[in-house]
């Protein structure tokens, strides 16, 4: 599965011609953090989309990294040296790896927001990969260049696909006190949340608006005083 459509991948949003580092060390998370403690670095676009589920969970917990935004000038030149030839790509002591759910279920564990065992793994696992089956519908309707069959896509991606994903996903909220997975705040909350911005920007919609149980996630994770921390401090933008 990749990582990117092949708009993020193209930088088609990238405003700006410089590589933009964000050096959270200093700004977002604590400055006095062991030296012992893993150089953690994080390759993307100036995006959210599938970079900021990582973020997320470094804020989260509290681990210093570096946000390291690439440009669309930059990324021809940058590419042939990552992992695959595509981001987000997370760096651990100088070393890349790439696929942003497994990077963010790695990033999990570091941090206490796995499960606490191979059932309540294997509930995060299903609901993260539920996720992002439902980005993956939304994405080859946005991303549709002919607009005849776009228009036609959209019927079924509105009135069906969106109603539907969303619904089960409320429910299963509900269900679970608030949360995605086992009762509790896990990795699969943060990656809900992470990407909604980007799953709003390819619907142009408030995709959570209607759904309570939803909407009550979203806030409360954006409410984690190190999570709104990051947000306050990231660069602004609209995907």
């Amino acid at each position: 599965m990749h990582d990117a459509t092949d708009r993020i991948e193209s930088g088609q949003h990238e405003k700006g011609s410089l590589l933009y580092l964000l050096t959270s060390k200093q700004d977002i998370n604590s400055a006095s953090s062991p030296r012992t403690m893993p150089d953690y670095k994080v390759y993307y676009f100036n995006v959210k989309a599938l970079g900021e589920p990582l973020r997320f969970l470094l804020s989260y917990g509290n681990l210093p990294f570096d946000d390291i935004r690439i440009t669309r000038e930059e990324w021809p030149a940058l590419k042939p040296t990552m992992p695959m030839g595509q981001m987000p790509i997370l760096s651990v002591d100088g070393k890349k790896v790439h696929q942003s759910v497994a990077m963010s279920r790695y990033l999990a564990k570091q941090v206490g927001l796995a499960g606490a065992d191979d059932w309540e793994n294997l509930m995060i696992d299903t609901v993260v990969d539920t996720v992002n089956d439902f980005r993956l519908k939304i994405a080859v309707v946005s991303y549709e260049p002919d607009d005849d069959v776009k228009e036609k896509k959209l019927v079924t991606l509105n009135n069906e696909v969106i109603p539907f994903y969303l619904e089960k996903l409320d429910d299963i909220a509900r269900d679970n006190n608030g949360h995605l997975a086992n009762g509790k705040l896990t990795w699969a909350d943060l990656y809900f949340v992470g990407i909604l911005d980007y799953l709003n920007y390819m619907t142009k919609s408030d995709l959570v608006a209607n759904h309570p149980n939803l909407q009550r996630l979203v806030d409360n994770v954006t409410s984690i005083d190190s999570i709104a921390a990051w947000i306050a401090k990231r660069p602004q933008t609209d995907i």
